[in-house]
């Protein structure tokens, strides 16, 4: 297996070099929007932990990461009135990953409506901040 690499963009986010909309963070993992969302509020979350995949990541960090992500995936389902989530992690090439640190994708979903292509549609700033915004208030509760 090939070595993390320090500078991917998701390591960039975690170190400030790249803006994000950033939707939740501990001390643990950060999740933000994905600026070529699938769906209204697909949202990333990261361990903070240097990690390139799922073979790669301790497990108690690991666990913190599916922590987050069953937060953010309650939040979603109330932000964007969801009737349903698609959860999905990839890893290596041959697994569909594209980006080599681990990030698992929360994607609220609608009965009868059918994901985007992946990378396809890079959406406006507004819409991303407005989608961030809806996301925090309803972690908030």
């Amino acid at each position: 297996m090939t070595a993390y690499d320090p500078n991917n963009i998701f390591a960039k986010i975690l170190r400030g070099e790249v803006p994000s909309y950033k939707v939740y963070e501990d001390d643990h993992t950060f999740s933000f929007l994905d600026i070529m969302p699938r769906c209204p509020g697909h949202t990333l979350v990261i361990p903070k932990a240097p990690a390139r995949n799922l073979l790669d990541i301790a497990i108690e960090d690991y666990l913190h990461v599916s922590r987050t992500v069953h937060k953010i995936a309650a939040a979603a389902r109330i932000a964007f009135s969801a009737d349903g989530l698609t959860i999905q992690q990839f890893n290596e090439h041959a697994g569909g990953q594209m980006v080599f640190h681990l990030h698992v994708h929360v994607m609220p979903r609608m009965t009868g409506v059918a994901l985007l292509p992946p990378m396809s549609n890079k959406v406006a700033p507004e819409v991303l901040q407005d989608h961030a915004e809806r996301l925090v208030a309803a972690l908030k509760g």
